[in-house]
C-alpha cells in the first residue's frame, strides 16, 4: 500500500529536530518543519500524487529540493540526510525536545556539558544536582523539568487522533471490501473521539471471519502479526500503532461495537444494570439465560436496558447514564449546525492561501461566514500585521464582500496578549474590525495568578471578543500554561467575551473537561479550526469531537448562529 502522509511527516520532523539540535541554519530547519506540517495535514495521499506524476514543488512552501526528498519517502525510500543525522546524533537525544523548557539550544548545551543524550540521563543528572552547573539552567527550569518527568513527560506518547484517523481510514476501507463483510467500524477511544489513542480497535460483522482475517493480517501496512485466531487478531502497523480486530456475526455487531467502544467504566455500569434485571451483557449481546434479547445494534441494546442511545463521545461514566434515564441527554452539536469558522490565517502572515481561496473553500462547506484572523505584529516569525497592513486587509475584505455575495468575510485579527495584558494593536484599528480574537504566544511560564490576571486585563479591552486556544498546550510536546480556567470563564461571562475550542489536531484546546465547565457556567464557545490552508477547514470535525465530549449543544456554540445573531452576540456594551 502507499506510504501514509503521517509517516512522511514524521521523518521530515525528525530531520528538523536533528538539524535544530546540531545548530543548523534556522531557515533550513523551518523549511523541514513547514513541510512536515503541510504533508501531515494534506487531505490527499502524497504517494498517490507521486504515482500520478504530479509535481510536489507546486505545494505551498515546498521547493524543488524538498519535493525530491518527499517523493523519495513517498516511494518507500530512505532519506540519506536523515540516516546521516541519526548516525551522528545519540539515539535518545530527540526525546529531550518534548520536555518543557528544553529547546534545541538547551539540549545541545546539556549534551556538550554533561553528555546527557536521553531522558534517563537527564533524570539522573537532576537527581545529582548537576544541571545547576550548566549555563542557562536555573532553579526555575530545574523545577519545571522535575515536575514534567514526575508527570510522565518523555515517555512513549499516545497517537494523536488525527494521525490515527489517517492511519486507520484506508485499513477500514480495505476490510469493508472483504468478502462477506456487512459492517465495519473503528471502536475504542478513537470512536469516543479522545484526543489521543493508545491503540485501535476494529469491529467487523461478516458472514464468515476467514476472508476478513486474511485481509487484515496481509494488509500491506502490517509490520508484525502479533496474534491471529479464528475471530480475533492483533497487528502492529509500520508506524508502530497496534490494531486489534474482532469479527462477529451480524446479530452481535451492536453489542460488540458497544463493548469495544467503552469506556471501561461505562461498560461496567451497563453490565450492572443488566445484572439488576437478571440479564447478562457482553460483546455477543444482551441475554436472559440463553435467549438473546438484543445485540444487532447499539440502540437496540440501550433501549432494552431502558434508555435512549448514548453517543460514543459521552460514554465515560460521567453522568451520561443518569441523564439518559432521566431523559436529559444533551442533543450534541453536529457539523450541519456550524454556520461559519471564526479563526483562520492567510498568506498575509503564516497561512498558505489568499482571503478569496479560504472564503471559497468555506463556501463549499456550506458556511455563510468566516473570520480572517491573521497574526498581529508581535508574532514576528509569522510576519504579523501592523496597524497599516491590517488596515489594508480590512479594505481588501470589504472589496471581496462587495463582489462575492455567497459568503461574508469578517475582518478580524489574532491579536497577541502582551505580558501586561495589553493587546498588541491599538484600539484605533481594533474598533474597525468585526471581531477580535486574542491569544497568548509568549511567556507561557508565568505563575498562575499572573497568567490569569494577564488575560483578564486583556478582556477588559472593549474590543476583545474570543480567547483563542486558551491553555496554550500542544498535545505531546507542550503542556498547558498555568491558568485559572474557571476564573477566566467567569471573567469572560462578566465582560461579554467568549472562549474558543481550537480544532487544530495538536491543540484541541479547550479540553473536553473545560467545555463541560463552560456549559455549566452558560458560557458560549466558538468552535474554530485555526486553519492555515483551505484543507485545514476540515479540522472542524476535531473541534466538534472535543465539544461533543464536553456535552455541548448547538445553543452553547457561538458559530451555530446566523450572521445577524452572531453580530449581536459579539457586540459588547
Amino acid at each position: 500500500m502507499p506510504i501514509l502522509n503521517a509517516e512522511i511527516a514524521k521523518q521530515l520532523e525528525q530531520v528538523a529536530d536533528l538539524l535544530d539540535i546540531e545548530g543548523a541554519n534556522p531557515f533550513r530547519v523551518r523549511a523541514y518543519r513547514r513541510a512536515a506540517r503541510l504533508i501531515g495535514e494534506l487531505p490527499r495521499n502524497v504517494a498517490d500524487m507521486v504515482a500520478a506524476g504530479e509535481s510536489l514543488d507546486e505545494l505551498p512552501g515546498i521547493g524543488k529540493d524538498l519535493a525530491e526528498k518527499i517523493a523519495i519517502l513517498a516511494r518507500g525510500g530512505e532519506l540519506p540526510i536523515l540516516k546521516e543525522l541519526e548516525r551522528q546524533a545519540p539515539p535518545g537525544i530527540t526525546a529531550l525536545l518534548a520536555l518543557p523548557g528544553l529547546g534545541p539550544k538547551r539540549v545541545h548545551a546539556l549534551y556538550e556539558a554533561l553528555g546527557i543524550d536521553s531522558v534517563a540521563k537527564l533524570a539522573a543528572a537532576l537527581e545529582a544536582g548537576k544541571l545547576r552547573d550548566v549555563p542557562g539552567f536555573g532553579p526555575e527550569i530545574e523545577a519545571k523539568l522535575r515536575r514534567a518527568l514526575a508527570e510522565g513527560a518523555g515517555q512513549p506518547q499516545r497517537t494523536r487522533l488525527a494521525v490515527a484517523e489517517q492511519t486507520v481510514t484506508p485499513l477500514l476501507a480495505a476490510l469493508r471490501s472483504a468478502e462477506g463483510v456487512m459492517a465495519a467500524e473503528v471502536a475504542g477511544s478513537f470512536r469516543r473521539r479522545r484526543e489521543t489513542v493508545g491503540d485501535l480497535d476494529i469491529v467487523v460483522a461478516a458472514e464468515s471471519p476467514e476472508p476478513v482475517m486474511q485481509r487484515f493480517t496481509s494488509y500491506e501496512d502490517v509490520a508484525q502479526v502479533v496474534e491471529r485466531g479464528p475471530t480475533r487478531a492483533t497487528v502492529i502497523l509500520r508506524g508502530g500503532l497496534q490494531v486489534d480486530l474482532r469479527v462477529v456475526p451480524e446479530e452481535s455487531f451492536g453489542a460488540a461495537l458497544m463493548y469495544f467502544t467503552g469506556s471501561k467504566a461505562h461498560n461496567i455500569a451497563l453490565r450492572q444494570i443488566a445484572v439488576d434485571h437478571g440479564w447478562k451483557l457482553n460483546e455477543y449481546g444482551l441475554f436472559r439465560g440463553e435467549r438473546r434479547l438484543a445485540g444487532r445494534t447499539e440502540a437496540e441494546v440501550y433501549q432494552r436496558l431502558g434508555f435512549p442511545f448514548i453517543p460514543p463521545e459521552l460514554r465515560e461514566d460521567q453522568g451520561e447514564i443518569a441523564a439518559a434515564r432521566a431523559g436529559k441527554l444533551p442533543k450534541l452539536v453536529e457539523a450541519a449546525e456550524i454556520r461559519g469558522d471564526l479563526h483562520m490565517h492567510t498568506n498575509a502572515t503564516d497561512g498558505a492561501a489568499s482571503i478569496s481561496a479560504m472564503a471559497k473553500a468555506a463556501a463549499s462547506l456550506g458556511y455563510s461566514y468566516i473570520a480572517i484572523t491573521d497574526h498581529s505584529k508581535r508574532v514576528t516569525m509569522a510576519h504579523g500585521l501592523n496597524e497599516k497592513r491590517l488596515a489594508q486587509q480590512i479594505e481588501e475584505i470589504a472589496r471581496f464582500n462587495a463582489t462575492n455575495p455567497g459568503i461574508t468575510v469578517l475582518a478580524s485579527i489574532e491579536v497577541d496578549i502582551l505580558e501586561d495584558g495589553r493587546l498588541d494593536l491599538p484600539d484605533s484599528i481594533l474598533k474597525r474590525l468585526d471581531l477580535v480574537v486574542a491569544s497568548i504566544h509568549s511567556r507561557f511560564e508565568l505563575p498562575m495568578e499572573k497568567q490569569t490576571e494577564r488575560v483578564l486585563r486583556a478582556m477588559d479591552n472593549r474590543y476583545f471578543n474570543i480567547f483563542a486556544h486558551p491553555t496554550g498546550r500542544l498535545i505531546g510536546t507542550r503542556p498547558p500554561y498555568a491558568i485559572d480556567m474557571e476564573r477566566i470563564m467567569r471573567g469572560a461571562l462578566e465582560r461579554g467575551c467568549y472562549l474558543e475550542v481550537n480544532g487544530q489536531p495538536e491543540r484541541l484546546d479547550l479540553t473536553d473537561v473545560h467545555c463541560r465547565l463552560a456549559k455549566e457556567l452558560r458560557l458560549k464557545v466558538a468552535i474554530s479550526t485555526d486553519a492555515h490552508r483551505p484543507e485545514e477547514l476540515g479540522f472542524m470535525r476535531f473541534g466538534l469531537g472535543q465539544a461533543r465530549r464536553g456535552w455541548l449543544e448547538a445553543e452553547d456554540v457561538l458559530n451555530t448562529r446566523p450572521l445577524a445573531e452572531l453580530r449581536r452576540l459579539l457586540k459588547r456594551s
